[in-house]
């Protein structure tokens, strides 16, 4: 019965068909649950017979009022369904900001490495070849520093974004939250 509740608020056009499966599963467990009220009160079972009567009490409801529940599980799952997926749009951005970060860390680990090099090199060298080589080296040092700032202005950008996105996920599950809201207002006017 849960199965086809879902189906039904995910699929709309087949919504109708899933209201007799409903129904139709209700009637079935309204069957045998009389049928085992009736076994329940023959062996003297009163609290168990009360319980199933209950439980016969419940099927009825939902057999009448299953566009209701439809209605309100639609709700609910569209609801979670909106949650996971900013979630999970959520967890991608993050993961972009990690992958940016590791990278960065990464090509740092590189440039020390082949400034260490060079430094080596430089110290086999004459006085003049040092000398160029210390401009060149200072030279490659500015742009390593201005790979590096890109590189950090465009994970603070990352960041900003995921902030930016984070607030626009907040503010869509308002959004939702008052039309569900004005919703029920309206069902109960």
């Amino acid at each position: 019965m849960d199965k086809a509740i879902f189906e039904a608020t995910q699929n709309p056009e087949e919504r109708g068909r899933y209201i007799k499966v409903i129904q139709d599963l209700a009637s079935k467990a309204i069957h045998a649950t009389e049928k085992a009220k009736e076994e329940a009160e023959k062996n003297g079972l009163t609290d168990h017979a009360a319980s199933l009567e209950e439980k016969i009490e419940h099927y009825k409801f939902v057999s009448k009022r299953v566009d209701d529940i439809v209605n309100v599980a639609a709700h609910y799952y569209n609801e979670k369904l909106a949650m996971f997926e900013d979630v999970e749009r959520r967890e991608e951005r993050r993961e972009k900001i990690r992958a940016m970060e590791t990278e960065a860390t990464r090509e740092a680990t590189g440039e020390a490495e082949r400034r260490e090099a060079r430094r080596k090199a430089r110290k086999e060298m004459g006085r003049e070849a040092r000398k160029e080589a210390e401009k060149e080296e200072k030279r490659i040092g500015e742009r390593e520093e201005e790979r590096r700032e890109e590189k950090r202005e465009k994970i603070r950008a990352m960041e900003e974004e995921e902030r930016q996105e984070a607030w626009g996920d907040k503010e869509r599950r308002e959004a939702r939250r008052k039309k569900r809201r004005e919703a029920r207002r309206k069902e109960l006017e």
